[in-house]
Parts: C-alpha cells; structure tokens; sequence
C-alpha cells in the first residue's frame, strides 16, 4: 500500500491514480495526513481494501510529504560501512544519532535553498513509524514502522562542522533540508525491504549509488535502539544513513550550486527532485 500526502490531503494510491482517504472512508479517517498515523493499524486493515484504479489521477507537483508535522525527526550517522570507511573512521559500535528540527521537512518536489556554498547532499532511506513504541525488542520493530520513504539529509558542512562541538543539528536542519516523499510504501509492497538500491543524482550525473544491506545497523535494530531511550510516536521520521558518495568527502568536494536538480531514489519506493536555488526566500508548507 502507497500512502501519500497530496496537497495537505490524505490518499491512498498506486502511484499514478489514487483516492481521497476522508471521501473514501465516508469520514471514518480524517483529511490530514498526520493525523492517519495516530490510527494507522486501523488504518492500513481498511486501505488494503481500497481500489484505486476508478481514482483521480495523480499530478507529482501536487505531492508533499507524507508525515508533514513529525513529533520527532532521527537520523543516523555513519551508518553504511563504506560511508564510514570514506569518512577514515571505524564503524561505530552504536548508532550515532542526531535530531533534525521538524521545520526542516519539505516535500519531494521542493525548491532547496542554498544558504552558503557548503550544502552537501546525503540519499536516505527513511523510515515513518506508525505505533507507539517504548522499548520494542528487534524482533518486534517492524511491527511498529507504518512504511517506508525517500528522503535528503541536506548538510550546511560549515555550521556542521563549527566547533568546539560540532553542530550536526542546526547544520542539517535549514529550511527544506529534510525533503521527502514521494509516498510511503509498506514493507509488504517490497520484495525484501532490507536491502534496497539507493542514491542520488546532479544534474543527471549520479553522486552515490548504494544498497541497503550496506547498513551496519538495519531498520530493525534502529527501532529498538531509539526506543531503549525514548518513546517512538507515531509520524516520526528516522533518517537511516548514507551510503558512500557524499560531496564534502570527494577530492576536490563537490557541494550543490544554483540550479543544480538533485535527484534521490531508493529503488522499489520512488524518487523525489530538489531544485536548488540562492537568494529564495524559503516559506515552509507544511500541509
């Protein structure tokens, strides 16, 4: 099953035709996107019923992203091991987590503002939970991941890196430097949702281009270990890692420019399209 946030408005689609949630529900589940994810067992249970071939069809540009007020944005540092070996460190023995600030979502097709000449990009496969979850053994996280999406984790390295502590967060957490979508797809439309091709590209000429059985830490194993700390809640966005590739570790470093189009897929779930721009002045939509 494919849900998706389209123009502020829940649907369930195919990814070429789909149906309003509310309307098709006769108002059981609501308009907004976020608010199917407080129900999302009941939820997905009516979904799997639904046909959507008799639907509207789907206009990309209308498509934003599929948990748009996240509680809680993870990421995951250093979690592809030849992401790990071209940064020159040891895989780390336990996940280096950082946050993302919520106002750093934006949508598949968004305009990225470039704040200074250090913006980096990073593919991810991100993960959307859909149950509450404290302390959820490894063999019980899937059960608590609505599904799965792709996403950017934009890096402003210079803030990142300005010491004497680094800055991850603020540098990572720009306007718009958490794009997402198209959908999310659930681990039963995948093949094996544990091993996933995955990158980016610029101006058509691709940067990374990975698998996910790269991780060194699975979906799974970050879901039990954020929730060993914290209650997981249901919206939250984890960003996974990146795989290698990325701009700041290139000789000379490669960092996103004006008109630059910054294309991110993961294979099986889709692909979504950053333009980036200088001088814009960035307006969050988060409907």
């Amino acid at each position: 099953m494919k849900f998706a946030n389209y123009n502020g408005r829940a649907v369930v689609t195919d990814g070429v035709r789909a149906v309003y949630v509310a309307d098709a529900s006769d108002g059981k589940f609501g308009d907004a996107p976020d608010h199917i994810f407080d129900q999302w067992d009941e939820f997905t249970a009516w979904a799997r019923t639904i046909t959507v071939r008799d639907g509207f069809a789907l206009d990309p540009d209308l498509l934003a992203a599929p948990s748009p007020r996240p509680r809680q944005v993870f990421a995951v540092g250093l979690n592809y091991a030849e992401h790990a070996r071209e940064g020159g460190v040891e895989p780390p023995a336990e996940p280096a987590v950082f946050t993302k600030f919520p106002t750093s979502i934006s949508g598949p097709r968004a305009v990225l503002e470039l704040p200074t000449d250090t913006v980096d990009f990073e593919a991810e496969l991100v993960v959307v939970i859909g149950r509450h979850g404290f302390r959820v053994p490894e063999r019980q996280a899937w059960d608590h991941i609505a599904g799965l999406t792709v996403g950017q984790d934009i890096s402003e390295r210079t803030r990142q890196l300005t010491g004497p502590m680094p800055q991850f967060s603020l540098g990572k957490s720009f306007p718009g430097f958490s794009p997402t979508g198209p959908w999310l797809v659930t681990a039963d439309e995948l093949d094996n949702p544990n091993d996933l091709g995955i990158g980016c590209s610029i101006n058509g000429q691709v940067m990374q281009d990975g698998r996910t059985d790269d991780l060194i830490f699975s979906l799974a194993q970050i879901v039990q270990k954020l929730s060993a700390i914290l209650p997981l809640l249901p919206g939250d966005v984890i960003f996974t890692g990146t795989p290698s590739g990325v701009g700041v570790a290139r000789k000379p470093p490669v960092f996103l420019r004006d008109g630059d189009v910054l294309e991110t897929w993961v294979e099986g779930v889709g692909t979504i399209t950053s333009t980036c721009r200088t001088g814009v002045q960035y307006a969050p939509a988060h409907s």
